[in-house]
C-alpha cells in the first residue's frame, strides 16, 4: 500500500511545514507534584500525633519544666548564668538565688577548652559551696576522621 504525501506540504529539506514540534507537557506533571505535596503537608501533623486517648480532668496546676541552668566560663574568665554576666566573686549568691526555687539543683558547665585547669577547678569548687548536688560537663562530640 502505498500513500501518497502532498509536496506542498514539506519543505525543500523535507521537514514539515506549518507541524507542532513535540514537546513535554509538564503541567500534568505539576499538578500531580502539587497534589503529593498538599497531600504530604496535612498528613505529617498526625504522624507524630500518636494514640488518641480521653484524658481525665485534673484541677492541678500542671507541673513546670524547669530550664537547665548553664554556667558558661569562657576564654577571657568571663562568667555566664544563663547567659548573663556575672562577677566571679558573686556567682556562688548568683546560684543559690537560681537554685532556691528549683527542685532540680543541677548545673550544666560549658567552659573553654582554652582555659586554665585551675580555674575552672576553682569555679567548680565556687558551684560546690552555692549548694549545687550535680554538676554536669558540657563537651562537643568528637567528630570521627
Amino acid at each position: 500500500m502505498a500513500i501518497k504525501v502532498d509536496s506542498s506540504e514539506y519543505g525543500a529539506g523535507g521537514a514539515r511545514i506549518g507541524a507542532t514540534l513535540s514537546e513535554i507537557n509538564i503541567i500534568p506533571l505539576v499538578d500531580v507534584i502539587l497534589v503529593l505535596l498538599l497531600i504530604f503537608m496535612l498528613t505529617a501533623p498526625l504522624m507524630h500525633r500518636g494514640i488518641d486517648v480521653a484524658l481525665p480532668k485534673s484541677a492541678a496546676k500542671p507541673t513546670a519544666v524547669e530550664e537547665r541552668v548553664v554556667l558558661t566560663l569562657t576564654k577571657d574568665r568571663t562568667v555566664f548564668v544563663n547567659d548573663k554576666p556575672v562577677p566571679l566573686a558573686g556567682l556562688e549568691p548568683r546560684l543559690r538565688d537560681v537554685l532556691k526555687s528549683r527542685a532540680d539543683k543541677t548545673i550544666y558547665l560549658k567552659a573553654d577548652q582554652g582555659l586554665q585547669y585551675g580555674f575552672v577547678v576553682e569555679t567548680m569548687d565556687r558551684v560546690r559551696r552555692a549548694g549545687v548536688e550535680k554538676l554536669g560537663m558540657v563537651t562537643e562530640p568528637a567528630r570521627e576522621r
